[in-house]
C-alpha cells in the first residue's frame, strides 16, 4: 500500500509523462488514439497503418512486404540486392536532463545506418547532457512512444511527435533507394534520402561509425 506522500508522488509522475513537453516539438506529448489504445492492450502499429500514413500524406515510398527472414542488415541488402549502406535503422534514444531526477527525459529519433554503431557523445553534445544520460529506449518503450515495434520501426508515422536525428553520411548518399523499417521484422520500406529528408525534415548530424 502506498503512503499518501508516495501516491502523491505516482500521480505527479503520471501527470508529467501525459503533459511532457518536447522542447523542439510544437505542443506537448500527446499519444494519438491508436497508441493510447496500444497502452490499454490493444494492438500495437502495423504496416497497413503505414500505409495509410503515406496515402493520406501523400509520401513517395513503397512498403516491400514479406521479403523472408532477414534478422541482420547482410541478410536484408541480400534479399532486396543492395549494398548493406542502403539499409538504414530507426533507434529511440532518450535525454536524462541534469538536475531533475523526477523529470521525464526527453525523446529524440535517430535514423543511422544498420551496420553501423552510433555514437552517443554528438548526441550528449547536442542535448547539453553527459554521455552518460543518453539511453537506448527499451523496447517497451519504444512501442509506447511510437507504436511500433523495435526492429521495424520506421521513419515516420510515429503516435507521438519528437526530434529526429539524420546522420549525415546518409544524407551524403548518391542518388538512389535507402530501405528502413516497415512497420514489422517481414517489411521494409522503400523511398529516396531526398524524400525521407522531405517528410521527417531531420536535424542532420555526425553520429556513426
Amino acid at each position: 500500500m502506498l503512503s499518501q506522500r508516495q501516491a502523491a508522488r505516482h500521480l505527479q509522475g503520471i501527470s508529467a509523462m501525459i503533459r511532457l513537453r518536447i522542447p523542439w516539438c510544437t505542443g506537448t506529448f500527446q499519444p494519438s488514439s491508436r497508441c493510447t489504445a496500444k497502452m490499454t492492450g490493444n494492438p500495437m502499429r502495423t504496416p497497413d497503418d503505414l500505409q495509410r500514413f503515406i496515402d493520406e500524406n501523400g509520401i513517395e515510398a513503397r512498403l516491400l512486404r514479406e521479403i523472408g527472414d532477414t534478422p541482420t542488415v547482410p541478410a536484408a541488402a541480400a534479399a532486396l540486392g543492395v549494398e548493406p549502406d542502403r539499409i538504414l535503422k530507426t533507434l529511440l534514444f532518450l535525454a536524462q536532463k541534469p538536475g531533475d531526477r523526477e523529470a521525464p527525459p526527453a525523446p529524440f529519433v535517430v535514423i543511422s545506418h544498420g551496420e553501423r554503431r552510433v555514437e552517443k557523445r554528438p548526441l550528449a553534445d547536442l542535448h547539453g547532457v553527459g554521455i552518460k544520460r543518453i539511453k537506448l529506449a527499451s523496447p517497451d518503450v519504444v512501442l509506447q512512444m511510437l507504436g511500433y515495434p523495435a526492429g521495424g520501426v520506421p521513419p515516420f508515422g510515429h503516435c507521438t511527435a519528437v526530434q529526429v536525428l539524420l546522420d549525415s553520411s546518409i544524407a551524403e548518399l548518391d542518388a538512389g533507394f535507402v530501405y528502413a523499417g516497415g512497420g514489422d521484422d517481414r517489411t521494409m520500406l522503400q523511398l529516396t534520402v531526398e524524400e525521407l529528408t522531405r517528410v521527417v525534415q531531420p536535424q542532420i548530424i555526425a553520429m556513426s561509425v
